[in-house]
């Protein structure tokens, strides 16, 4: 859609890079160039001074004693993937009050396909890897990366119906709640309790808040960071945990009702269009600043703040946090002796079990339900492009490197990890891009 303002300069840089943001692609190809760039970085003349950065520590020091002294790297897993959770939260809250799983009916064929691509993927890796060290890696495949899975569905376009979209959305975060419930009861450990308890204190504050109707975004965040994250860092619980708690506080109600909202809008520009004009002078006047005030004040009444955090927040997690996040993560050194990436099953494990196990999992759990008629696929969607949805959520990457960070210590399991999720995604991605391909036609709603 076109505006009719005058064009300025720095339009010509802006609006390239806004019409970029906007694509649904546009995320899932950011992603893909950082991890070029980190493959290159660990690969290259570059890889010393690529790991030596990461391994450098920020922190603060009080009286003498320091906090918080983590490494660069520790501050983006526990610091900006935070903020990427609690976008998940938000999100998560949406779908459950008002989205596709709001409706009990229409949400549990894609819950049931979500459990299904947890369960046998870990299944597939405790099979392969039942004791010692590297059973701990069990969650690694469990997850499913929506923005590469939706990025290669939006590269089909048109030829895709809007079902098969919106059932892999329901399905991805369904399974990004998972990912969050294992990371909370398996990957979390020497607990203090007395921090966690502030945190949990200073959580309950929030919820009423909102219940006692305080919108304030500072508000909340304030609380959030300060208070609940803290604690939650400090008790051992992972950070993650703590912003998705925190986004779940967060108001999803309005002040006004829709009907409401256009009367007084409508009032306003009624008022506005009958001042004087100002077309000879550059500025407005004072009556006109007050009542674009009111219709301002008016606009953030009519929206959740749970929404308007979630449109701000968006941009910032595609296309600043998820990629830092993969050039720190992602930077995985390719020289690597075949025997050595064998001697364990992890690689294997993790690859067969995003591979195979997604599969299976999505698409078996799938038809069984549909088998017994507890459910019915959704108009436009058949089992073979079901067969391609199975297969695009064997794309792991974003949850499943920050899983395989929780699950090993040990860097070559970390290694032998994220070579299994590399591997597994690439060739999940193409063949469900192959399949979708062949078995999409243009619909007649899109044409």
């Amino acid at each position: 859609m076109t505006n009719n303002y005058p064009t300025k300069p720095i339009d010509k840089i802006t609006q390239p890079v806004q019409r970029f943001i906007q694509q649904e692609k546009s995320g899932g190809l950011l992603l893909g160039i950082s991890v070029i760039i980190a493959l290159i970085l660990a690969n290259t003349s570059l890889s010393d001074g690529y790991h030596h950065f990461l391994e450098q520590t920020l922190g603060f020091r009080w009286n003498g004693e320091s906090f918080f002294d983590f490494t660069i790297h520790h501050w983006i897993n526990d610091g900006l993937m935070s903020v990427f959770f609690f976008v998940v939260g938000l999100e998560l809250k949406r779908e459950i009050i008002g989205g596709e799983l709001s409706n009990p009916r229409k949400a549990l064929l894609p819950i049931i396909a979500a459990i299904g691509g947890m369960v046998m993927p870990a299944v597939i890796f405790l099979m392969l890897n039942p004791s010692g060290e590297m059973h701990k890696g069990w969650g690694i495949p469990m997850a499913t990366d929506i923005a590469f899975a939706l990025g290669v569905l939006f590269l089909l376009g048109k030829k895709i119906p809007l079902s098969l979209k919106v059932f892999l959305t329901a399905l991805a975060i369904v399974d990004d709640l998972g990912a969050v419930l294992v990371i909370a009861f398996f990957y979390t450990s020497d607990i203090e309790l007395t921090s966690l308890s502030i945190g949990l204190l200073i959580l309950g504050i929030m919820y009423l808040g909102n219940k006692m109707g305080v919108r304030s975004i500072f508000f909340f965040a304030l609380l959030g960071i300060v208070g609940v994250w803290t604690c939650f860092v400090i008790s051992g619980v992972h950070a993650t945990i703590a912003a998705v708690l925190a986004a779940f506080t967060i108001p999803a109600d309005v002040k006004i009702k829709e009907n409401l909202f256009i009367a007084k809008i409508s009032s306003y520009l009624d008022r506005f269009k009958n001042l004087d004009p100002t077309e000879n002078t550059p500025t407005l006047t004072n009556d006109q600043l007050h009542i674009l005030e009111k219709i301002n004040e008016a606009t953030n009444a009519a929206t959740p703040p749970l929404q308007i955090l979630e449109h701000a927040m968006h941009p910032v997690v595609t296309f600043v946090i998820i990629p830092i996040f993969a050039i720190a993560n992602a930077g995985v050194s390719l020289n690597i002796d075949p025997n050595s990436l064998f001697d364990t099953n992890i690689a294997l494990g993790v690859a067969l079990g995003l591979l195979i196990g997604k599969v299976v999992g999505v698409v078996g759990f799938t038809a069984v339900f549909i088998k017994l008629k507890i459910a019915e696929l959704p108009a436009g969607m058949n089992i073979r492009n079901l067969l391609g949805v199975g297969f695009l959520a064997s794309i792991g990457f974003t949850m499943s490197l920050f899983v395989t960070s929780l699950a090993f210590s040990h860097e070559e399991y970390q290694t032998q990890a994220k070579i299994g999720i590399f591997a597994a995604s690439l060739i999940g991605g193409v063949i469900g891009y192959i399949i979708l391909n062949k078995d999409s036609k243009p619909t007649q709603t899109d044409e």
